[in-house]
């Protein structure tokens, strides 16, 4: 009998598309990857637009390469995993209108800005519960009702990005509720799209197509798709969406237990039974998204973390050519708690109020680099802590643990003085690959090899370190 137990997992990231071969143990087989760009808008030469076309034929590429490398037969399922918000129309034979307008594409700035000609922030901010990012996908909504109505008057559809692929393996289109839930179009309360928003704006609900739950069968394989990617034709396409949602899945996190992703920002979110979105919220930076389960909200905040700490690098430890990491680690050890006096202020960017605020204070002529860093660890950490306790206050529980991934879980100093910050133990994983396991770990449910998700993700040996707070 064959074993049907590896997902291909399509990764698409702003910086890399990616093809994974996963699974039911975690472990990957084969993983090849080719480097993603935006374009200039062919239109708009300063403008910045995804090219779908360059995309597809890469995960084409990478596909071919990974299918190479394992049996086809032991494929179960195929899904596609993306960044949110972004997306465009499709007419009803299926033809793209317009190129994808990405996220970093600065169009979309001055609607934000005047977002209350159609509808006040607070009142917004109350029914979605997504921040004002000037990316938000109902800025590029009301970007075409301005600038190209007569393409939305001929669209039949609003695909966002990972729906764009799915389409293009299966010929099925259809949005999944993890994506919907990053465009600020979204009832938070009902989890579908807001007939209230939608209608403020002038933009047809209708066009924003069936929504699907992430774990549900959009099609499968056709011939096209196979001869395109390698994949056998027949496997079933799962959807999964937003390449967040599946991440903190993918940590192993339990309900109301946060989730620190931590690079050059922190992101630090919560799977809540509860959640709130209040000016109090707004003001305090508090996100919140559809869960990839019904039931279940994503409460969220984030600010600049290692990018900061790049920063004192780059200007304090230049000198070091090695191990600088080790160095700044080993020497910010010695120094006492409090760094003898120096405080930091890691406000260096503010992305809500455009007001940086990064301060060093109480240097002397006996400050050192190692001070200054360790100051700059204690600051963050105190920053997690303050973050946690607006996403407790958001969702109406209480943490008591936060599992921490990314590139900045690997710091052993920070993670000791985050456990002192929050209080609470800091959980740190083997996981690497969170986001391509917690989507593979919904499409082995779909096709039959475990009974739901969660049962999926019971059988992932996480191999966990746990620091407790001194």
């Amino acid at each position: 009998m064959i074993n049907r137990d590896i997902i291909l997992v399509f990764d698409c990231g702003a910086t890399n598309v990616r093809a994974v071969a996963i699974d039911r143990n975690g472990i990957i087989h084969a993983s090849e990857s080719l480097s993603n760009n935006t374009r200039p808008d062919p239109l708009y030469p300063a403008y910045r637009i995804w090219d779908v076309n360059e995309i597809w034929d890469k995960m084409c590429q990478t596909s071919a390469k990974v299918v190479s490398r394992i049996p086809g037969e032991r494929i179960a399922g195929v899904t596609v995993t993306t960044f949110g918000v972004d997306g465009t129309l499709f007419d009803n034979s299926g033809k793209m209108l317009y190129p994808v307008i990405s996220w970093q594409c600065e169009r979309t700035n001055p609607v934000m800005a005047d977002i209350g000609k159609y509808i006040p922030l607070d009142e917004l901010y109350r029914e979605c519960g997504v921040l004002p990012f000037t990316f938000n996908t109902i800025n590029k909504l009301i970007w075409f009702i301005e600038q190209k109505p007569k393409i939305v008057e001929k669209s039949e559809i609003f695909l966002m990005m990972p729906s764009i692929f799915s389409y293009y393996l299966t010929g099925v289109m259809v949005n999944d509720m993890s994506m919907a839930g990053t465009t600020m179009t979204t009832s938070l309360s009902e989890r579908r799209f807001s007939d209230k928003i939608l209608g403020k704006i002038g933009f047809p609900s209708s066009k924003m197509g069936k929504l699907v739950e992430p774990g549900s069968i959009i099609g499968k394989i056709t011939g096209k798709a196979s001869s395109a990617t390698s994949i056998p034709e027949g496997i079933p396409v799962v959807a999964t969406g937003h390449d967040t949602q599946f991440a903190v899945f993918g940590s192993g996190a339990e309900v109301n237990q946060p989730v620190l992703s931590s690079g050059t920002w922190e992101i630090l979110m919560v799977r809540s039974e509860g959640n709130r979105s209040e000016k109090k919220q707004l003001e305090l930076g508090i996100t919140t998204e559809l869960d990839s389960r019904p039931g279940l909200y994503n409460i969220g905040n984030q600010w600049i973390a290692s990018g900061v700490l790049e920063w004192v690098r780059k200007n304090f430890y230049s000198d070091v050519k090695e191990n600088v990491y080790e160095i700044m680690i080993s020497g910010a050890e010695k120094v006492p708690p409090g760094c003898n006096g120096v405080r930091a202020v890691p406000r260096f960017y503010e992305e809500l109020k455009g007001k940086p605020g990064g301060q060093i204070l109480g240097l002397t002529m006996e400050s050192t680099r190692d001070e200054i860093y360790r100051a700059m660890l204690e600051a963050l950490s105190q920053r997690l802590a303050e973050g946690n306790h607006a996403l407790e206050e958001a969702g109406g529980f209480k943490t008591e643990s936060i599992i921490c991934v990314g590139g900045g879980s690997r710091n052993r100093l920070w993670n000791q003085l985050r456990a002192n910050a929050a209080g609470v133990p800091v959980k740190i994983i083997d996981q690497k690959e969170t986001t391509v396991l917690g989507a593979s770990l919904f499409v082995q449910a779909a096709c039959g090899n475990f009974s739901s998700p969660e049962s999926a993700r019971n059988s992932i040996d996480y191999n966990t370190q746990i620091i407790l707070p001194e």
